[in-house]
């Protein structure tokens, strides 16, 4: 087996080497993308990155402190999304969004906020809380049920059309110049509430006292809860935080892809779950790190790699890049990027 796997590395090693090769010799020759349409592809890369950033961080912080993933994150990220929606097309109808629409970009952000917080909050209740306790594949299970009841709640609710939020102003639709960068406005907010979220995240978890209590009950509950730690008061907390990073996730999402659905949160979670294993699951500067990471690879990974292994409609592929990034990481560094953070009852 370890001499399979020595030949799977250098076949990717052998593959990437190639494919990047025949790029740069087409880069040389005039046929592939200029500079300009190469920063594109990374900015876009990092936009979308950074809102996997946000969705991971919910799937590290349960896994830290439950040890198992909830695979009904993604409908957390959904629900904020959709009824950011709603606000959002309120504003516009009172024709309040064009005149004001920074408080209304706000406004949408808080009702995802509350919304994403309340349904991982009543999930953990209803459908978790119970099962604490019993085999990991028994919540495992009940989180992929939990996911689809929420998808197909959404849609006898409010349909299964795409909603479509209102077009924001025109200076997000421009080009702003950053970093000596020329960036479209809605790409640049995007990363910079998306990074300023992340870094408020880890300042909560590393500086105040409910951030202190997560990262105890996620090493021991029995030590914690003999602390003087209300485990479960900490694990709604646990929760409540993961919606509240979904919540802006879905709000940033909207911003960027302007249309949501009651499917929207499957395949981002998805990704955001791929993100959070490739930064090392329940480490959460390695969720950041790696939603960043797999956001790179999306966009940069089709163009980079397979149009130089002479690959057509390689645009459309930039799933199989993520996936496959995410296999041939795990063949070198099975722990991910940055190593995992497990609690005591798991470890070895």
């Amino acid at each position: 087996m370890d001499t399979f796997l020595w030949l799977v590395r250098l076949g990717a090693i052998v593959v990437l080497i190639w494919g990047v090769a025949g790029t740069v010799v087409q880069g040389l020759s005039g046929q592939g993308p200029s500079a300009q349409a190469w920063r594109d592809l990374v900015v876009a890369g990092i936009a979308q990155g950074a809102m996997y950033g946000l969705i991971a961080l919910g799937y590290s912080m349960v896994y830290g402190v439950l040890g198992f993933i909830n695979f009904a994150h993604g409908e957390v990220f959904m629900a904020g999304g959709m009824v950011g929606f709603f606000v959002a097309n309120y504003l516009w109808q009172i024709e309040f969004w064009e005149t004001n629409f920074i408080l209304s970009i706000l406004a949408v952000l808080v009702m995802s906020i509350l919304t994403s917080m309340l349904v991982a909050v009543v999930v953990e209740r209803i459908a978790y809380r119970p099962l604490r306790g019993s085999p990991r594949l028994i919540p495992l299970i009940t989180s992929i049920g939990i996911s689809f009841f929420i998808q197909y709640t959404f849609a006898g609710l409010f349909g299964v059309a795409v909603k479509n939020y209102p077009p924001g102003p025109d200076y997000l639709r421009s080009r702003i110049g950053f970093l000596g960068l020329d960036i479209e406005g809605t790409k640049l907010a995007v990363i910079l509430v998306a990074l300023l979220t992340m870094g408020g995240l880890y300042l909560f978890v590393e500086r105040t006292r409910t951030g202190r209590s997560i990262r105890a009950v996620a090493e021991d509950k029995e030590i914690a809860a003999l602390m003087g730690i209300n485990v479960d008061r900490t694990i709604v907390a646990t929760f409540a935080v993961g919606g509240a990073m979904a919540g802006v996730a879905g709000t940033l999402w909207s911003l960027l892809f302007r249309g949501v659905s009651f499917h929207t949160g499957f395949l981002p979670g998805i990704k955001a779950f791929t993100a959070a294993v490739l930064g090392g699951i329940g480490n959460l500067p390695g969720a950041m790190a790696g939603g960043l990471l797999l956001g790179v690879f999306e966009g940069v990974g089709p163009q980079l790699v397979l149009a130089g292994l002479g690959i057509p409609g390689v645009s459309q592929l930039k799933d199989v890049v993520a996936f496959t990034a995410l296999v041939l990481v795990l063949i070198f560094r099975p722990t991910g990027l940055f190593g995992e953070r497990l609690s005591a009852g798991d470890r070895p």
